[in-house]
């Protein structure tokens, strides 16, 4: 039975031995010549402002999880929809209910603004917590 995982445990051991033979031949070939600018926080390609305990408006964690909840949803009705006439009316009930649960989600998050990103208002709150 453990004979059948065999292959999985050669192709692990193989990516491991890759990835550090080639770490570090670029280690030991590679040119090392840190400098002052080199070592600075870099971020999406513009420089840091402020400082990192800065607060941040709870509008973009808001988004950030409306983001994850949506994509859950796609990744359950695809399949769903793939097959969709070979399951019953149970199946088509559970997954309006499901849909409708979600929209009420995006109603009550778009009531809540979350998604309006006028920037003086989003400052303004961030200075307020």
């Amino acid at each position: 039975m453990l004979e059948q995982y065999y292959p999985i445990l050669v192709l692990i051991g193989v990516a491991l031995v890759l990835a550090v033979l080639l770490m570090s031949l670029s280690r030991l070939l590679g040119p090392f010549r840190p400098n002052k600018n080199k070592l600075n926080p870099y971020e999406s390609g513009m420089d840091p402002v402020g400082q990192a305990k800065e607060r941040y408006s709870i509008a973009f964690y808001l988004v950030a999880m409306e983001f994850i909840i949506f994509d859950l949803e796609v990744v359950f009705i695809y399949p769903w929809a793939v097959r969709f006439m070979e399951h019953g009316t149970g199946t088509f009930i559970a997954m309006v209910v499901f849909i409708v649960i979600l929209f009420i989600g995006l109603l009550y998050t778009l009531k809540a603004g979350t998604l309006d990103w006028d920037m003086k208002k989003i400052k303004y709150e961030a200075t307020q917590m």
